[in-house]
């Protein structure tokens, strides 16, 4: 593995898939790349990769967040416009996309785009050639396009706020990213080497998490992904003064989501697995009631094999933590 800067760290099946389609996207000629993922999965961080390893990489490699900006402006900032082509525009002023010539632009939430724009942008690909605004003459440019969204673009579709060819013509190649919750131990990589990060940039000597911190990572579902765990390493780093993470160091948003172990023991005595149940057992009883006591089985099993971890046996049940806690007191843990 290369230096931290600029790669794709984890080896988590989809992150090992995500890479090799980086490096054969990234030496391939399409002009058009689509990225799926969650805020936080390091969508920028592959688009960077895509024209590093990329024949482009000498050129300029321009980002844009299209919802950063007001919709109004996204036009003039990508095409750029003439001299009195509009209100303010007192001179020529060339666009992102022209000053990308050769390079990669990067369009970071790509489904905020005007529906217009996005027809601009269609027939750029589709043809290399575009027209600032107010000019006559187009302007014809090399350049990839790499698109990210945090949201599945065919729903966005079929809701009429995204243009089916556009989307269509995006979609030749796209690279998802999962979400850090659905990476296993990636998250304990990833912690190691932002440790070795902060520790060279703080002049620390931090050596790793505390055991409980070990449970608490496992189970914290991470809804800001690997930005929201780079945040919080950065932040202890700064104000904390042990050379170990500890769980005294962690917000109590984190410590809310996740019960320790030892506290679900304590307000839950009856946690170990039952007996199986076979169809006797439930003779007698009405169907509302059958379905009651499997439901309860089933949460003591799954409570017990997960340690009495709540966050996790949610995930393992396909529930919230909210929607678990809600089913327990409903039918009773006992």
């Amino acid at each position: 593995m290369t230096a931290w800067q600029g790669e794709l760290i984890g080896d988590h099946p989809s992150i090992v898939e995500a890479r090799r389609l980086i490096a054969r996207i990234a030496k391939s000629r399409v002009k058009s790349v689509l990225i799926y993922g969650e805020t936080g999965t390091g969508k920028g961080l592959v688009a960077r990769m895509l024209h590093q390893q990329s024949h482009r990489a000498q050129q300029a490699f321009i980002d844009l967040n299209c919802a950063a900006i007001p919709a109004e402006l996204v036009e003039s900032e990508l095409f750029g416009h003439e001299k009195g082509a509009f209100t303010g525009a007192a001179a020529k002023k060339s666009g992102l996309i022209e000053a990308a010539n050769g390079g990669t632009v990067f369009l970071d939430e790509i489904r905020e785009m005007d529906l217009v724009l996005q027809a601009k942008l269609l027939s750029l690909l589709d043809t290399t050639r575009f027209r600032r605004v107010g000019a006559v003459e187009p302007i014809e440019v090399d350049v990839r396009f790499v698109a990210a969204t945090n949201k599945i673009l065919l729903n966005e579709v079929k809701n009429g706020r995204f243009r089916e060819d556009l989307y269509y013509r995006l979609q030749i190649v796209s690279i998802n990213l999962p979400p850090l919750r659905e990476r296993g131990d990636d998250v304990f990589i990833l912690t190691e080497q932002f440790i070795r990060k902060f520790n060279a940039r703080y002049e620390r000597a931090i050596v790793g998490l505390d055991p409980e911190v070990e449970t608490i990572f496992r189970s914290y579902p991470w809804p800001g992904n690997v930005r929201e765990l780079e945040n919080l390493l950065e932040r202890i780093f700064v104000l904390e003064d042990e050379n170990r993470v500890m769980v005294k160091h962690l917000p109590q948003r984190i410590l809310r989501e996740v019960v320790p172990p030892r506290a679900v023991a304590n307000a839950t005595p009856a946690i170990e697995a039952p007996a199986g149940l076979a169809p006797e057992d439930f003779r007698g009883l009405s169907f509302h009631e059958a379905t009651a006591e499997f439901q309860r089985a089933l949460i003591r099993s799954t409570l017990a094999r997960t340690g009495g971890n709540l966050a996790m046996a949610a995930r393992e049940l396909g529930l919230s933590r909210h929607a678990l806690r809600h089913q327990m007191s409903k039918i009773g843990n006992g």
